[in-house]
């Protein structure tokens, strides 16, 4: 991300208002947009020299083709770490991605085989994605990850086996809403591994903390800008796991609210297709037909759910634990990565 570049002056955060949720929509769109992936490596290195320049003042103000370096560098390096997160798990790969392995879950008639080989690979795509782009400044060894891992996998397969068996010996509903059920299992599954993952794969941070900074006022950004390369690098008051558990918390919710739509919508408009004459004609589009509108869904969700809380989190240090009540910068505000 833009904020891991050489450089003592401040990037605006985005062209858009991040403290409305619409304008957050707008800047997640950004993230997430699957243009980014062809990027390479020649094209990211010019946006990161593109920004640093800015940063070190060689540049006046913002322009039309600095805002895209900063889309560029924002949807592929970690704001951690300032490496670029592995391909696939980026958020502009995440509709992708997930299309094949959400097609496969939400195919119709599985039998328990098929429920359990989706099941494991969703969990093993997320628990990549989720620590791909996890608050790095507390991160995790390869046993608690691989930990992590079967705990989210015996979750989402135990969940989605026992609602498969319990459908079924639902007695006094319409077939219909038995069809309907049944089909939506796969979103009760998901909702709850995908939840569970997230506070799986950054139960570390909740146990040690996240670093979190002050929020500097004008002034302060101003004479830091001035000093220019010889600005010291802004450090972290501390770790505080009070922050870790609400970075933690939102992420989780935000893959909830992505899930919902994508798990939800596409079973119950394909219920209704399937009974339409065309689509009994032609049973061999039904799997184009589901995978259409698994990706219809998911390009219009995925904004949506990851502007839910904004991804650089400001909060009033007095929220946090008794050492840093002191230590807030402007305002008393003190900022963390939440992660994505």
């Amino acid at each position: 991300m833009s904020a891991s570049l050489p450089g003592s002056r401040d990037l605006p955060s985005s062209q858009y208002d991040l403290k409305s949720y619409w304008g957050r929509v707008r800047h997640a769109v950004d993230l997430s947009d699957p243009r980014t992936l062809l990027t390479s490596s020649a094209s990211l290195e010019e946006a990161k020299a593109l920004i640093s320049s800015y940063k070190q003042n060689k540049i006046p103000a913002m322009t039309p083709d600095l805002w895209a370096a900063k889309k560029v560098v924002d949807s592929t390096l970690h704001p951690d770490t300032g490496e670029a997160v592995t391909l696939p798990f980026r958020m502009s790969a995440y509709v992708l991605t997930n299309l094949v392995v959400t097609g496969g879950m939400l195919t119709p008639g599985l039998q328990t085989t098929g429920t359990l080989l989706w099941q494991i690979t969703n969990q093993s795509l997320n628990v990549a994605i989720n620590n791909a782009n996890a608050n790095k400044s507390t991160p995790l060894s390869t046993s608690q990850i691989a930990k992590s891992y079967l705990m989210a996998v015996s979750a989402s397969c135990s969940v989605a086996l026992g609602l498969n068996a319990l459908v079924p010996r639902l007695k006094g509903i319409a077939p219909n809403t038995r069809l309907i059920l049944s089909r939506l299992v796969p979103f009760a599954a998901v909702a709850s591994a995908s939840a569970l993952n997230v506070f799986l794969m950054r139960g570390e941070e909740i146990r040690q903390g996240i670093d979190v900074y002050p929020i500097l006022s004008a002034e302060e950004r101003a004479k830091r800008e001035a000093l220019g390369d010889d600005a010291p690098p802004l450090e972290s008051l501390g770790k505080s796991k009070k922050a870790a558990t609400l970075a933690v918390g939102e992420t989780a919710i935000s893959r909830v609210l992505n899930a919902t739509p994508i798990m939800v919508v596409p079973p119950l408009i394909l219920v209704k297709l399937e009974k339409t004459e065309w689509l009994k004609a032609r049973p061999r589009m039904v799997l184009p037909v589901n995978l259409g509108l698994i990706l219809t869904t998911s390009l219009f969700a995925l904004p949506l759910a990851l502007a839910a809380f904004p991804q650089r989190q400001a909060i009033s240090a007095a929220s946090l634990e008794e050492e840093f009540w002191e230590k807030g910068g402007s305002s008393g505000m003190v900022e963390f990565n939440r992660g994505m």
